[in-house]
């Protein structure tokens, strides 16, 4: 897993991932968040469990990100973004193990 420590990290992450076409999730999440630090463990394992789609944690405390989070429509978290081919295919939004789970072998099928 890969913690995105700047706006502008995030920015080239992004773009990097829909201009080179490539797989990727992104996990929203914050310090205060009960549920994301439920979600923590899950998703490190997972992030080890398929070690060719990068996932990329972000902030959303983070300064400069709270226009860019308006744009994506994230209203809660923890919310994970999964792209395939530099497009983003499916969302999941809260602690749900069993959807997390789903949607990353789904687009791990993908590859």
């Amino acid at each position: 897993m890969v913690v995105v420590g700047s706006a502008d990290s995030y920015e080239d992450i992004h773009a990097k991932v829909q201009a080179e076409k490539l797989p990727a999730v992104f996990y929203y999440t914050a310090v205060w968040c009960g549920p994301c630090r439920a979600m923590a463990p899950v998703i490190e394992k997972m992030s080890r469990q398929y070690p060719k789609i990068p996932v990329y944690k972000v902030d959303i405390d983070m300064e400069g990100l709270g226009t860019r989070l308006s744009n994506l429509k994230i209203f809660s978290i923890p919310t994970f973004h999964f792209y395939h081919k530099g497009e983003k295919s499916s969302e999941v939004v809260g602690a749900d193990v069993k959807k997390l789970e789903a949607a990353m072998e789904s687009l791990h099928k993908q590859q």
